[in-house]
């Protein structure tokens, strides 16, 4: 944009330039031609009053010495002419130039002179002729052909004077047109760079509102209000989410308890199952809260990165699902080399994001399926796989995954609070990662994380806590 800028300025700025320098450069090379036509036409009037006496008697008298001394002195060849166009008197110098353009002029009684103007691409000299007049006959007249290099000269010496005041003119619009448009554009500029910051999760960027134009100093002023008050709503929103699923666990607590009190006083079968309905939506408000609260968490501003061993994690994470998965009768399994494998994320965004596949797969392939759990280095980073041999999902379903509360059609009353992978999504974004949900085949579903590596110097051993501490929330598709 600042180029583009720059170009208009610059292009405005060559136009008044040519607009003022070509009238001046004309101006100027019809001044040197005047001066020099003024100058021959002075001699050629003076020559003319000498030559009579050359004319009407025959015989040359002082002009043929004046003449002559006039070539010598000037390098300019002259010449008097008859009205039969024969030369009279000429001197040394005379040119074989074609004058007899100028002498038909100059033999009807007016003086005249060729070109009006020499350019620096002329070829031809400056001719003036003056007729010679005898008490108001004209007897003949008075040529001088000049020579039009010093004139072409001038010319060009003056031409080339204004080209270099007009590249000097140049050069300092280009250096006013980057300063104004780097004084313009610099709120817009910062404006776009912020815009990216806050769109990769920096919250807390703001644009410099004491730069640039007023207008555009209101708009930075009014970007920031505006980024303040999003902020303000997000923060409240997810405190209130927060608050809202802390404040409800205390009461349902109340409440189960309660409800499972009546057990023990209902004989009725009928009763028995309503009861023992009333447990599981108990059980189930209780993961609904638990998952807004993990969401909560996820989606909470973290700029703290820690390095963790992805391929121990998963171990620990396989481990800890092992036995839910064989009371499903599903196999897991997880294939990963024996070295470690650093990635670099948000604390316990690759625990959390395991733990939530991983119920799916196991929750949604069904008795004899298998789900398994890559762990390798890929494209600068660390890319975890997991893979079940379910039922799978269509690619509808597939781009309404990671929506909150979404449930597929077929799965409304299996377990779960639809959170799972945007808590998934969540941890994955704010670990600058990536997640990749596709049909597996000949069936199945495959989903995959890429978390990026740690810079070289950054990698260290971490912390036990880091790789192997079980922190299993419940999360559900």
């Amino acid at each position: 944009m600042r180029r583009r800028l720059v170009i208009s300025y610059l292009l405005l700025m060559v136009l008044v330039l040519v607009g003022l320098e070509s009238p001046l450069a004309i101006t100027l090379a019809s001044r040197e031609t005047e001066r020099v036509r003024a100058d021959r036409l002075a001699d050629a009037t003076r020559f003319a009053s000498l030559a009579g006496p050359a004319l009407r008697g025959g015989a040359p008298g002082p002009i043929e010495a004046e003449l002559r001394s006039y070539g010598e002195l000037y390098g300019i060849g002259a010449a008097v002419v008859d009205r039969d166009r024969d030369i009279v008197v000429g001197s040394a110098l005379w040119p074989a130039a074609d004058t007899s353009t100028v002498l038909d002029t100059a033999l009807s009684g007016q003086q005249v002179s060729h070109p009006e103007s020499v350019w620096p691409w002329s070829a031809g000299p400056v001719v003036v002729a003056v007729p010679i007049n005898d008490v108001g006959e004209v007897l003949g007249a008075v040529v001088i052909v000049t020579p039009a290099d010093e004139i072409r000269r001038a010319v060009v010496a003056w031409w080339l004077l204004l080209a270099l005041a007009g590249l000097l003119f140049v050069l300092a619009c280009v250096l006013t047109a980057f300063g104004l448009a780097g004084w313009v554009l610099r709120p817009v500029t910062e404006l776009d760079a912020v815009t990216h910051e806050i769109a990769e999760g920096d919250r807390g960027a703001r644009v410099q509102h004491r730069l640039g134009p007023p207008e555009l100093r209101r708009l930075a002023a009014s970007f920031n209000h505006m980024a303040d008050v999003v902020s303000d709503v997000m923060d409240r929103q997810r405190a209130f989410v927060a608050h809202a699923s802390h404040q409800l666990r205390n009461p349902l607590t109340a409440l189960r308890l309660r409800v499972e009190e009546l057990g023990p006083s209902l004989t009725d079968p009928d009763g028995r199952a309503e009861h023992r309905l009333a447990l599981e939506e108990t059980d189930r408000l209780a993961l609904v809260l638990d998952a807004l609260l993990t969401l909560a968490r996820a989606e909470r501003e973290e700029n703290e990165r820690v390095t963790v061993d992805a391929a121990a994690v998963a171990a620990s994470r396989v481990a800890a699902w092992a036995p839910l998965a064989r009371h499903r009768s599903v196999e897991l399994r997880l294939e990963t080399s024996d070295a470690p494998v650093y990635a670099r994320t948000v604390p316990t965004a690759v625990d959390q994001a395991l733990d939530a596949l991983i119920d799916n797969a196991v929750k949604f392939s069904g008795a004899g399926a298998s789900v398994t759990v890559t762990v390798a280095r890929h494209d600068d980073g660390v890319a975890l796989e997991v893979r079940d041999t379910g039922p799978g999902m269509t690619e509808r379903q597939l781009d309404q995954a990671t929506e909150r509360f979404w449930r597929a059609p077929d799965a409304q009353n299996v377990d779960g609070a639809g959170l799972g992978l945007t808590i998934v999504a969540v941890l994955v974004d704010a670990s600058d990662g990536r997640l990749t949900m596709r049909a597996g085949k000949p069936r199945g579903l495959v989903a995959g994380l890429w978390f990026p590596a740690p810079p070289p110097d950054a990698v260290a051993e971490p912390a036990d806590g880091d790789a192997v501490v079980d922190l299993r929330p419940t999360l559900a598709r």
